[in-house]
């Protein structure tokens, strides 16, 4: 037996999970395919090592599909302050401070799995969406308008519409043949749970290194999030170091905003690629987040762009079944690709640029950088379209980030 959806979305993470709570109570019937649920929260347990600043377009999404409250009530860090400076440059330091543009907040850190957690718990409110978990593929065929997913299972589902949600190496896109351009960059992060003498706090920060960033995220309570950026061989050597030796490390390196670390909670590494698939959509298939791209998480932009993709697919989705066309219609799904792969494309440029002007240490880009951060700390107008932007309101929103 085969089920039939209009709209199947692989991959019940962030932006899959989004784009069906989107879909809920829409009519159409919608299934996502998870492989496995992440482990429920407890209060007492550390903040896990993956988490993500959600600008206040993705918080307007998630308010507006009623997953947020469940955000709010896990746990969650505000910050109104971003702090950029070059190392040895302090006089050109540049401060971004949301009050400045009317606004309480530039948006939130929150743990990945928190907000997965938050998302899955609302799909449970919607009876035209199934979830199926665990759901591991044993093969995908592509075919326009019924595509067919068997699982390990032996299930069998089809759908009108297939979504390609499940991440950078997604079989869904594979299965359909589309390409993608892509390079490593020559840089891998380290990310670290600590905790830290300071409390909360409202701010968080990047020092620019020749070898890569250093930046700082603030969790609840005396907690952080810190990424260091630089060589592979070097990431490998840092975490290969017993655990006070590591923090005597970041004591040594991180600039002195840092404070005193009180405890090393947990670290781990990632390399960094970018990549870019050739095309988002083909006649019953679309791609969404990092089945269409990965960039440089430099400036936390990665997890914003997937969220806008599920929030303007769903508008685009919805828009089509108002209208009676099918969901997976080329002409419909056009629009999709249009709007976000334009944006996406401008996005990691801007992550490129960043990543190739400030990793060296060229002494003449050294003084243009430093003389252009400290130009930008000095002209308000600069600054606040530069937190406009960080924030997701620049440009073209989706009406359910809006």
């Amino acid at each position: 037996m085969k089920t039939r959806y209009d709209v199947l979305i692989v991959g019940g993470g962030m932006v899959g999970s989004s784009l069906a709570c989107a879909l809920g109570d829409s009519g159409l019937s919608v299934a996502v395919l998870e492989r496995s649920l992440p482990p429920a929260f407890s209060p007492e347990q550390p903040h896990d090592l993956r988490v993500s600043a959600l600008s206040v377009a993705s918080e307007r999404f998630l308010q507006n599909l009623g997953a947020w409250e469940g955000i709010q009530t896990r746990r969650s860090c505000p910050y109104r302050r971003m702090k950029v400076w070059e190392q040895d440059a302090r006089r050109a330091a540049t401060e971004f401070d949301a009050t400045a543009i009317g606004h309480d907040h530039l948006g939130h850190i929150v743990e990945n799995r928190i907000i997965q957690l938050a998302l899955l718990e609302r799909l449970k409110a919607f009876d035209n969406i199934d979830l199926i978990t665990p759901a591991k593929t044993a093969r995908i065929d592509y075919s326009p308008g019924a595509t067919l997913v068997e699982l390990e299972s032996g299930e069998q589902v089809v759908g009108r519409l297939v979504v390609a949600a499940d991440g950078g190496d997604s079989q869904v896109r594979q299965a359909a043949g589309i390409g993608v351009t892509q390079w490593d960059y020559d840089q891998h992060a380290l990310v670290a749970g600590v905790s830290t003498a300071y409390p909360q706090q409202d701010i968080t920060w990047q020092q620019f290194t020749p070898t890569g960033p250093l930046a700082f995220l603030p969790l609840s309570g005396h907690n952080a999030s810190m990424v260091w950026y630089n060589t592979p061989n070097e990431v490998k050597r840092l975490l290969a170091l017993p655990d006070d030796r590591f923090l005597d490390q970041m004591h040594q390196t991180f600039p002195t905003e840092l404070g005193q670390l009180t405890e090393l909670q947990g670290r781990g590494s990632f390399a960094l690629r970018r990549q870019h698939a050739q095309q988002y959509v083909m006649e019953g298939l679309a791609l969404a987040g990092d089945a269409a791209h990965m960039i440089h998480p430099l400036a936390g932009q990665g997890v914003n762009i997937g969220l806008l993709d599920a929030a303007a697919l769903a508008e685009t989705v919805l828009q089509a079944h108002a209208e009676g066309r099918s969901p997976g219609e080329l002409a419909v799904l056009r629009g999709y690709e249009k709007q976000r792969r334009q944006h996406n494309l401008l996005m990691m440029q801007v992550m490129d640029g960043f990543y190739r002007v400030f990793s060296n240490d060229f002494a003449p880009l050294k003084l243009l950088r430093n003389a252009g951060l400290g130009i930008a700390g000095h002209l308000p107008p600069a600054r606040n379209q530069v937190m406009a932007f960080a924030m997701g309101l620049k440009g073209r929103l989706p009406k359910l980030a809006q």
